[in-house]
């Protein structure tokens, strides 16, 4: 990375809990670099002082919403900390809005803990709320982090997976962090599945998580099985390029 630009041609992204690891990554890349992440669990004066040093090699920077009390789980915290990170940046460490990617915490649903139901939806309720008070901004989110309840259950997963990008893209979400090679298409999950589902990320019945539990243990087993199957290759053509662009089929271009 440090002598051939040529090996990623968009930004490298820099990750690690340690900021000792992240000052040496930004010394080894060419570029414009995305460091991941920074925030202000320490408090304003470390938070300036590494978003300097980030500015100083010309980087973008993660922030994630995390501030001295802990990390944001309510709508209302994820925008406070953001807009608080964001005058921060701009004003005092001298960032470009474009470069901020704000980080509002994607926290596990479904885990029997009823503080925890609201937790999807406050991420996404908060996505709005963040661009509108930080113009410029991006938004990411680790999606996986979604579903931990439900380890070693790849059907659900993939479907909360899937069905929790589609709504939070539509709500602003720029980026996220999931494994595309097990990511359901949104319209070809199961309608009574994907009603328990968004159930559970919207929070919109008391047993969301009882009912969700007791169809995830009639379904144990491996999600999404990537077999080839030709059939969609005799249909007319038009329906061919839609099929072929929704599940990322590049063999016939």
């Amino acid at each position: 990375l440090a002598t051939e630009p040529e090996a990623a041609r968009i930004p490298v992204m820099i990750d690690s809990s340690r900021w000792s690891v992240l000052k040496a990554g930004l010394k080894c890349v060419q570029g414009k670099a995305v460091v991941n992440s920074i925030s202000l669990k320490e408090g304003e004066g470390p938070f300036l002082d590494q978003a300097r040093h980030v500015r100083n090699h010309g980087a973008g920077v993660v922030v994630m919403a995390f501030d001295e009390q802990g990390q944001a789980d309510t709508a209302e915290r994820k925008v406070a900390i953001c807009g608080r990170a964001y005058d921060l940046l701009t004003q005092q460490a001298g960032f470009a809005a474009t470069d901020i990617i704000f980080d509002p915490n994607v926290l596990a649903v479904a885990t029997g803990i009823a503080e925890h139901n609201g937790y999807a939806k406050a991420f996404i309720d908060a996505l709005p709320l963040i661009k509108q008070r930080c113009p410029g901004v991006r938004t990411s989110g680790g999606i996986s982090n979604l579903s931990f309840a439900f380890r070693g259950n790849d059907v659900v997963r993939e479907a909360m997976h899937s069905a929790f990008l589609f709504h939070a893209v539509r709500a602003g979400l720029d980026m996220g962090i999931v494994n595309a090679g097990q990511l359901a298409v949104y319209q070809d999950i199961p309608a009574g599945l994907l009603e328990l589902v968004e159930d559970v990320i919207f929070d919109r019945r008391e047993d969301a998580t009882d009912r969700l539990l007791a169809f995830a243990d009639s379904v144990r087993g491996p999600g999404t099985a990537r077999v080839v199957d030709l059939a969609w290759r005799e249909a007319p053509v038009g329906q061919r390029l839609s099929h072929a662009l929704v599940h990322g089929i590049t063999d016939f271009i």
